[in-house]
């Protein structure tokens, strides 16, 4: 088993000061009394290198129900004998495990050909989450360059489309369902509703992310509130939104460190997402702004409705600058990234079990 890289003491004194208001209120509860299962998105640790059965071993020791495992890099090998022995590893854990990959949209500028095409890709991720017990395969388009691209977003919207009916027996058959994940800025709520809903949702869902739903100038719990009934795993965070001389900034936080109201958020979840385990996936430390000040920031959002960009700027207007990271002076920073990057996931564990109500008993 892999050690804390802070002591539970630790962990939930840093918590207790962000949970403080919520506690006062008591932890939301599932109305059926079932809790919420709770784990991590192992980009939360991505400095550490680890490979699937060290990630095992982490979420394991902090008490986590569920790991999201969303890069095919993390697995040393893609045969069955392999693949069974990280599902039983997991399982002797008591860890749930979903799978994800990349892009799998062949006219985005984030596509690699990695793993073949991108239907061979897809098919590849189907095989190796359906051999991991996975029952979703995380998938994204790309990134905000492509809203640039000649055809906006909606020429990359058909390729996905495309790619997904393209392996639909393949996901029937093996029970894995596609989740297509709002990712860095690629779709705003509206646009990937109507890719579930063009490729089948049936078979095809959403991989929710709620920080990345401000990089779309939405408020995350509009993104929810679209995109809930067809989610199908999650990776969640906080984030801190604050008005610059451009427009705004947005830096992604620790749980319970940012700007966004989080008890309402997972109430609302709780409503829209049951059964969808939550999975945390911190990304802190830096802010990216958003000029929307200047006119040539519009040209990658033409259809931007009124309505929703004022929730956004509202949020922006209650919210304080945040400082971005450094690492300590005359620490290694490999070493400071490591150590940073698991202080923001765990006391974020803290925080969504003490203050939110979310997760096993057993958990940290």
């Amino acid at each position: 088993m892999i050690a804390h890289s802070i002591s539970r003491r630790e962990l939930l004194l840093s918590a207790s000061a962000a949970a403080a208001g919520v506690l006062a209120a008591g932890p939301a509860r599932a109305s059926d009394g079932a809790r919420v299962k709770l784990g991590l998105d192992n980009f939360s640790v991505r400095g550490m290198h680890w490979k699937a059965a060290q990630l095992v071993d982490y979420a394991a020791s902090l008490g986590a129900d569920s790991l999201f495992i969303t890069d095919l890099d993390a697995f040393e090998s893609f045969e069955p004998a392999y693949l069974s022995s990280i599902r039983d590893r997991a399982r002797s854990k008591n860890v749930q495990i979903h799978v994800g990959t990349w892009s799998v949209c062949p006219t985005s500028k984030a596509f690699k050909p990695n793993w073949g095409t991108a239907e061979e890709h897809l098919a590849l991720g189907i095989r190796v989450a359906h051999a991991l017990g996975s029952p979703v395969i995380r998938v994204v388009l790309g990134t905000w360059e492509d809203r640039l691209t000649d055809g906006g977003i909606a020429r990359h919207v058909e390729q996905m489309v495309r790619v997904c009916r393209s392996q639909k027996a393949r996901a029937v058959d093996a029970g894995v369902r596609i989740a297509v994940e709002n990712h860095a800025g690629d779709m705003h709520s509206t646009e990937l509703v109507r890719l579930v809903e063009a490729a089948g949702a049936d078979f095809v869902g959403v991989n929710l992310d709620s920080g990345n739903a401000l990089w779309t100038l939405e408020d995350p719990l509009d993104s929810l509130e679209r995109l809930g009934k067809y989610t199908l795993t999650t990776s969640l965070r906080d984030s801190a939104v604050w008005s610059s001389d451009l427009g705004a900034r947005v830096q992604w936080t620790a749980m319970g460190e940012g700007d966004i109201d989080q008890k309402a958020y997972f109430e609302r979840f709780r409503q829209l997402c049951s059964g969808v385990p939550v999975h945390i996936e911190t990304i802190s430390g830096f802010s990216r702004e958003f000029a929307f000040a200047q006119p040539a920031f519009w040209k990658a959002w033409p259809d931007m409705r009124a309505s929703d960009f004022a929730k956004f700027v509202a949020i922006a207007a209650r919210g304080r600058p945040r400082e971005t990271w450094q690492p300590p002076t005359g620490v290694d920073r490999q070493k400071a990234e490591q150590q940073y990057q698991r202080g923001e996931i765990e006391r974020s564990l803290v925080y969504c079990r003490q203050a939110l109500g979310l997760g096993s008993a057993r958990g940290i």
